[in-house]
């Protein structure tokens, strides 16, 4: 059978060929949460992989942030928890930075029996956005910025985590050191091996900064002409830091707001439209004057704002970073080279022209972020819609009145849920299974008892 996706035996063959040394493969298939789950597969199966696709429950796709079933989304008894199939995705399969023994790894797309999509694979909404796109001879270009902290293993006296002690010499900082080159050096072993997996697997990661709290820290993407090959690096590079901060006695967290009193962890996205001949439509004619095509994009962004919070802030913790004075937005504005908005137009050369968008955090799924930023893009675009007034100044200020934003997870489960804009941009099946799963996790978060209820009301009420 023909892969639906594109790939051929001949790269696996040309790979196991330069990598002799390599004995299995992860193969990663990524859920609606964006977690990947799969198989480690033995070296001799992965050219049966590119010739047949390798089967896979249609449950896989069903499952909360735990792994349990969540079976309102459809996918597990009432289709009998059947076999799918999954099929590699062209230009993944990479070797993993030292492993022992050597392993590689290989990103997978799910589809049925039959080659047809399987709807409910957020990498295939964003495959339909592009393509969506395409037709209109538009040709999205962009890359992410990912933040994360790391964090200690073990917690501190009062059981709360707290960042790690450099992997050099063990020295811990409790300090905001922001920007500070010297508190790198003590990671640096960690993030030589951390530029290391990355480029054997072709991953563009550059700048690295310390960012605004302690044990935070922020790498940067080179832009991808390919916005599928954009989210595919973000997976790819969460995935490789974790497994490097593990072997260095670490943990890379990649929770949106691990440590109460200091700014959480962002996932922005870059993006910008290319036409067919290559020239960026939202470059200006002249300066001064915004291409029409930017600002009809902003404004599809900032209409479909709050009905999309759930994408970009999935989860119970996802909220806990929207507060203000945190460089994290809260309401649908937009501004040039100001980070106290949610939709940023960087300052530059024109030519490089495009739309920083700030709401997501890091625990937000890639695929489903930029699948929706494109369908808002491209609905602004349609309807020639205009974003408003640029916010200059405190945008926290300015927005922080916005009535049409949800207040907190519910209300934003409750606008996805009735949200005919998502289930265009993420498609009918992956909008129900999405809402379910988010479903399931608020009743597994509304129903626990925790520390903070105890020390509220156990002695006082």
């Amino acid at each position: 059978m023909t892969s639906p996706t594109g790939s051929t035996a001949d790269e696996a063959k040309a790979f196991l060929e330069a990598h002799p040394e390599i004995e299995a493969f992860d193969i990663v298939l990524t859920d609606a949460n964006g977690i990947g789950r799969g198989k480690i597969i033995r070296r001799h199966e992965l050219m049966g992989i590119y010739e047949s696709g390798r089967h896979l429950p249609i449950s896989i796709l069903g499952l909360d942030i735990t792994g349990e079933d969540v079976h309102e989304t459809g996918l597990i008894w009432d289709s009998g928890d059947g076999d799918l199939r999954a099929w590699p995705i062209p230009g993944t399969l990479k070797p993993l930075h030292a492993t022992n023994p050597p392993r590689g790894q290989l990103l997978m797309s799910m589809f049925h029996l039959d080659g047809a999509p399987m709807t409910s694979d957020p990498r295939l909404a964003l495959v339909r956005q592009v393509e969506a796109l395409a037709v209109k001879g538009l040709h999205p270009a962009g890359a992410f910025e990912l933040e994360f902290f790391l964090l200690a293993n073990e917690r501190d006296a009062e059981g709360r985590v707290q960042p790690a002690g450099a992997v050099l010499d063990g020295r811990k900082s409790g300090k905001t050191e922001v920007y500070s080159v010297d508190h790198l050096h003590g990671m640096e072993p960690l993030f030589s091996d951390i530029y290391a997996a990355a480029k054997a697997q072709g991953i563009p990661a550059e700048t690295v900064i310390s960012e605004y709290a302690p044990g935070q820290y922020e790498l940067t993407l080179h832009y991808r002409k390919d916005i599928l090959q954009a989210a595919d690096d973000l997976l790819m590079l969460k995935r490789l830091v974790r497994m490097q901060a593990r072997r260095h006695g670490v943990t890379a967290c990649f929770m949106a707001k691990p440590i109460e009193k200091y700014a959480g962890s962002g996932m922005h996205l870059h993006v910008s439209l290319q036409d067919d001949a290559g020239k960026n439509v939202f470059t200006e004619a002249k300066e001064g004057a915004w291409s029409p095509a930017l600002l009809h994009a902003l404004g599809g962004l900032a209409e479909t704002m709050a009905e999309s919070m759930l994408v970009f802030a999935p989860h119970a913790n996802s909220w806990r970073r929207f507060v203000s004075q945190s460089y994290a937005p809260v309401a649908p504005t937009w501004g040039v080279n100001n980070r106290s908005v949610a939709l940023r137009v960087p300052a530059g050369d024109a030519r490089n022209r495009r739309i920083e968008h700030r709401p997501s955090g890091v625990d937000a799924n890639p695929y489903l972020v930029a699948a929706t930023v494109l369908a808002g893009i491209a609905k602004g675009l349609d309807e020639k819609l205009d974003p408003g007034p640029e916010t200059t100044g405190n945008g926290y200020e300015q927005g922080a009145s916005s009535s049409s934003m949800p207040a907190d997870w519910r209300s934003a489960i409750e606008a996805a849920k009735g949200s005919s804009f998502l289930k265009q941009a993420l498609g009918e099946d992956l909008h129900r299974t999405f809402v379910a799963i988010k479903e399931a996790e608020l009743f597994r978060v509304a129903r626990t008892v925790s520390e903070l209820d105890y020390h509220l009301y156990l002695h006082e009420v």
